[in-house]
């Protein structure tokens, strides 16, 4: 399952608004014979890419599955039809699949008479699929908001240089996480501040995301903005009200939406409303602390991914912005779910608490 769980992250930033999914195959003796993953919308299921590879060799074998084998016909069919049909002798799955049109895999199998059994390797299969899972329960896309920053959390001096807090490899380490989400999103501060490019570079044969300015009132956007060039798609998001000409003037190709405003810039839920209805399951919000208070108020950041520098800078601006917190009982509980040094820093990742673990943390404190 672990091998499968790798696999699936092959499909990550590939697949939407489809899942990514892992699956190896092992015939009755336990050995490995066959293995694929998801690796784009439309294409054939991870299941079926292993049960080609096994060939007669699945019969009377084991599947391992990062998430529950889909039970409904699409642009592909049923994978636990396949299952059954290649002749599979037991399946385990990590993750019960929670889209309502496509559940009930396991159940047709178990009625094929072929065990299958959900839970191996849970938490890592779900970690994989985040952003998958998160739209299907939520309705939004998952968000990653990544930052860099001193170690006295600072991501930019006081006269507002930035170039460069943390090391190039930490630089290289972020188109990475580029390649892996469909859409990636600054505000106004950033492209004023760094006209940013926000383009994968490095990365072979990776699926450019959607590059997405908020730009509330379309007067940061400039003629001749990296992010207006061809290398990738590029969406601008306004205010209803906001005058586009010049957008428009600059950026004959760039798709402009027009959205709601918020107490501060855009409404963050209709922005990812929009998104999602162009079929964005995750993004990464690489935008500076203005627009990462707002996600964070907002209750739409999923992970956080923060590279820490050895630097310290002692003024200017912090990480994150006014995200509606006045006091430490308000304060957004992380849990670490990784810290690994890039180059010179440090890179930490963390999720934020579940109800459960929130209530334990709470009771703790008291």
């Amino acid at each position: 399952m672990r091998r499968a769980v790798e696999l699936a992250a092959r499909g990550l930033g590939r697949t939407s608004p489809n899942p990514v999914v892992g699956c190896v195959v092992l015939d009755a003796d336990g050995r490995q014979v066959g293995e694929g993953y998801h690796q784009r919308a439309g294409g054939p299921h991870a299941e079926v890419h292993a049960l080609r590879a096994a060939g007669e060799r699945a019969r009377g074998g084991t599947a391992y599955v990062t998430l529950e084998p889909c039970n409904h016909t699409g642009r592909t069919g049923p994978c636990a039809q396949a299952l059954i049909e290649a002749g599979i002798a037991r399946v385990h799955y990590a993750v019960g699949d929670p889209n309502p049109q496509a559940t009930g895999g396991g159940a047709t199998l178990r009625a094929a008479g072929v065990p299958a059994e959900q839970g191996l390797l849970a938490e890592e299969a779900e970690q994989v699929n985040a952003a998958w899972l998160t739209s299907v329960r939520r309705g939004r896309p998952h968000v990653t908001w990544k930052y860099a920053a001193s170690l006295d959390g600072r991501v930019a001096a006081k006269d507002g240089s930035s170039r460069w807090i943390t090391s190039a490899e930490s630089r290289a380490d972020v188109h990475r996480l580029r390649a892996e989400a469909d859409a990636v999103v600054v505000g106004s501060g950033t492209l004023r501040a760094d006209d940013p490019h926000l383009a994968v570079r490095g990365i072979p044969d990776a699926v450019q995301p959607l590059r997405v300015a908020v730009d509330t009132s379309a007067t940061a956007l400039r003629p001749g903005a990296r992010i207006l060039d061809g290398a990738a798609p590029t969406l601008v998001a306004v205010a209803e009200d906001a005058d586009t000409r010049a957008i428009e003037a600059a950026a004959p190709d760039a798709e402009v939406v027009r959205l709601p405003r918020a107490e501060h810039g855009l409404s963050v839920e209709a922005l990812l409303d929009a998104l999602f209805a162009r079929d964005v399951r995750s993004v990464l919000l690489e935008g500076g602390p203005a627009l990462a208070g707002s996600f964070a108020a907002a209750g739409a950041v999923d992970r956080v991914v923060g590279y820490l520098a050895p630097v310290l800078l002692g003024s200017g601006p912090a990480a994150l912005a006014d995200a509606g917190i006045s006091t430490l009982a308000d304060a957004l509980r992380l849990r670490t779910t990784q810290w690994e040094r890039v180059g010179t820093d440090l890179r930490i990742t963390a999720v934020p608490l579940t109800a459960a673990e929130a209530a334990a943390t709470a009771q703790k404190e008291h």
